[in-house]
């Protein structure tokens, strides 16, 4: 358990380290000092924020899960196009990864 707070370098200190390793948690970021590894998810909160978060009043915490629960499932996923996967939804790349044979 964190027991003291936590300053800016949290999640890449040991005891944080040893805090995931206790409850069997892989973590999204690797080494220190190695910024690409958390590049998607960043990317995808920029784009969340950008396109919903920021036009949006949010009057209670429900509201806000329902409403960002709502574009990433209806919208982020099987509509919008990303061009780092050829300009298809997540949706459709991941029905193109489950459907085609693997080369070996």
């Amino acid at each position: 358990m964190l027991r003291r707070p936590v300053e800016s370098t949290q999640y890449t200190s040991a005891e944080f380290r040893e805090h995931l390793d206790e409850h069997n948690i892989t973590p999204s970021l690797g080494r220190t000092g190695v910024c690409w590894d958390n590049a998607l998810a960043e990317s995808f909160f920029a784009t969340l924020k950008n396109e919903l978060v920021h036009h949006t009043t949010y009057h209670t915490h429900t509201q806000a899960r329902h409403e960002i629960a709502a574009y990433i499932e209806l919208f982020y996923n099987h509509t919008r196009l990303h061009s780092t996967l050829g300009y298809i939804t997540p949706n459709e790349a991941e029905n193109l990864y489950h459907t085609t044979p693997s080369a070996a």
